[in-house]
């Protein structure tokens, strides 16, 4: 059993998850909010994991690096620890950029305002 691709997951959650409390954008903002955006995104994706998995869609590719631990026929253990990677980390991504973006917007709005209020207009 190896188990390469679920520590490297964990290890990548860790580090989500330590930008997220650097810079308070996901877990560290509102726990409880993102605890259930995360459980919501988790079953959502996992159910079309299985429906996928159910139609022959989905099929599990025997690597090297996976534990070979199967949750179901399909489904190995790694699939739900790389959802939750995979929630995390578009929140983490999403809340990061709508931060930069109002920030931008902020200062623009000082900077238009400064102008205004300098006489710098025509």
């Amino acid at each position: 059993m190896n188990l390469i691709y679920l520590a490297s997951l964990l290890v990548a959650i860790a580090c989500m998850l330590l930008i997220d409390a650097r810079f308070r954008l996901f877990f560290w903002r509102d726990a409880v909010a993102a605890i259930a955006v995360t459980a919501v995104g988790v079953v959502f994706l996992l159910v079309w994991d299985i429906a996928g998995i159910g139609l022959g869609i989905f099929l599990r590719g025997e690597g090297v690096i996976a534990s070979g631990i199967l949750l179901a026929p399909e489904l190995p253990i790694e699939e739900p620890v790389f959802l939750v990677f995979l929630v995390l980390c578009t929140m983490v991504l999403y809340t990061g950029a709508r931060r930069i973006l109002e920030h931008r917007r902020a200062n623009e709005d000082r900077r238009t305002s400064a102008r205004r209020g300098t006489g710098g207009e025509s």
